[in-house]
């Protein structure tokens, strides 16, 4: 393989190719982004946008950064003012060894003065000099982001370095920190860097609930400590997609939202799923609540008692929708997020139904919608993360399968399936109930549309029927 053989580089012959595409070519892996350093960068952005027929966006005018953005919309060049009097000055300014190797895109030679090359063949994440992460303390997360992305291991002195400025992370805008997260979340090696990031300190400063899900111990139906149980989620949301389909894999791969694909955003989900877990918490003994939250630590601690947490998946939804806004997600972002959390249960619920036919699953299809697999796809990865005493083998592999059951019913159907038609729209339900917009209309509302989740309601005149006996909800 050769770089040149790239259909956006073999036709730039000036400025030097820089960062992440090239660690990526030493690794053998393909790029869609390409990081450019050159002096004149805006004159330079702007003529070759011309030339590839890209769109030119200006990022950063102060520090003279631009974007390209191809005809394909996925591939794109970042463009930035040479820093320094050379592009030796540029790299020694950069973040990590393996992302300070430059490419000549006059003479098509490398140059690694930083033995960049030497740490990627060795897999290891070495700062280049501390004063950069002063400069700019978002590259503490970086690291653990290409942590996540190529699983190298970070250096022990830089490691040490970032536990000590940890509480620089809270400088950086909440849109730049986002961003990090969610490419951090899309790493292979995402739940492993997870791990590390808790053992060092930084993840309850980007995740402040971290601190109280610590907290939380396992239990009967849990082996591992809450902030662990969340973590192997994660663990196994990677394993649930790695062995997915391909029909499967291409649908987390999607990008819907946000910019980034599904899968990054599940994984994140996977993360928080539990979050409502912390302040629903209360500890039974044969039934009656002996703790409660408000009691304060400790908390009654036995083998014989029992840990219970009602309706942490609806309050999750709520202090995640809180959290993400506080990050700057877009509301889309912060839907699907949520409507994993408040229905990360939901699957396992419908597989165990007494009677489990196609009517069941269809309405489960029907209410989750395009958001089907990836919830099937969580449930599976937190009932793998828990496995307490009295989660027998059995009942694990009977959920699985159940599990699985449904996932390949959507599967078959979801081709044919239409929307449910409006039968009745809010203007008109008003009208017949002599309602105004208010809670019981939302109400009504609501109920007509889960009647015709559940196949009660069929047609306008069954709709009208149903409002009229259920306008007092």
């Amino acid at each position: 393989m050769n770089i040149r053989d790239d259909f956006v580089i073999k036709n730039i012959n000036e400025g030097y190719l820089v960062g992440g595409s090239v660690r990526d070519f030493i690794m053998g892996k393909p790029f869609i982004d390409r990081d450019i350093a050159v002096r004149g960068a805006e004159k330079y952005s702007r003529e070759l946008a011309d030339k590839l027929d890209a769109t030119f966006i200006e990022l950063d005018s102060e520090n003279k950064i631009y974007r390209l953005v191809l005809k394909d919309k996925i591939n794109y060049l970042d463009i930035s003012e040479l820093r320094g009097n050379s592009i030796e000055d540029d790299l020694k300014e950069r973040d990590f060894t393996i992302n300070a190797i430059a490419y000549d895109l006059k003479t098509d030679k490398i140059i690694d003065i930083v033995n960049g090359k030497t740490d990627i063949e060795n897999k290891i994440i070495r700062a280049i000099k501390y004063k950069n992460f002063d400069d700019d303390p978002l590259r503490l997360l970086r690291a653990f982001r290409f942590m996540a992305v190529t699983g190298f291991e970070i250096e022990s002195k830089t490691l040490e370095y970032i536990k000590e400025k940890a509480n620089l992370l809270l400088n950086p805008s909440k849109e730049r920190i986002h961003d990090e997260i969610l490419k951090l979340f899309g790493g292979k090696y995402a739940s492993k860097t997870l791990l590390t990031m808790l053992d060092c300190g930084i993840l309850e400063i980007i995740f402040p609930f971290v601190k109280e899900m610590k907290l939380v111990p396992s239990n009967s139906h849990h082996h591992l400590d809450l902030i662990y149980h969340v973590i192997e989620t994660v663990n196994q949301t990677e394993k649930q997609y790695e062995g997915a389909s391909l029909q499967v894999k291409e649908h987390l791969n999607t990008v819907d939202f946000g910019g980034y694909p599904r899968i990054n955003h599940l994984k994140l989900a996977a993360f928080m799923h539990d979050i409502g877990k912390y302040s629903t918490w209360t500890v039974e003994d044969n039934g009656k609540t002996i703790w409660k939250l408000s009691d304060g630590f400790p908390y009654p601690d036995s083998s014989n008692l029992r840990h219970r947490f009602i309706k942490h998946d609806f309050e999750g939804a709520k202090q995640a929708e809180i959290f993400l806004k506080s990050l700057k997600f877009s509301n889309k972002q912060i839907n699907y997020i949520s409507d994993m959390i408040r229905n990360h249960i939901y699957p396992s619920s419908v597989i165990s139904s007494p009677n489990l036919d196609k009517k069941v699953m269809m309405r489960y299809v029907r209410k989750m919608e395009n958001n089907a697999i990836d919830n099937i796809i969580l449930a599976k990865a937190d009932r793998l993360s828990a496995q307490g005493v009295a989660v027998t083998q059995k009942m694990t592999e009977d959920n699985i399968n159940g599990l699985n059951k449904l996932l390949n019913f959507y599967l078959d159907v979801k081709d044919t399936l239409k929307p449910l038609p409006v039968l009745l729209n809010g203007n008109e339900i008003m009208e017949i109930l002599k309602l105004k917009p208010s809670p019981k209309l939302g109400n009504v509302i609501s109920a007509l549309h889960e009647a015709q989740l559940n196949g009660e309601v069929n047609t306008k005149e069954e709709a009208l029927s149903f409002i009229k006996q259920n306008a007092n909800i």
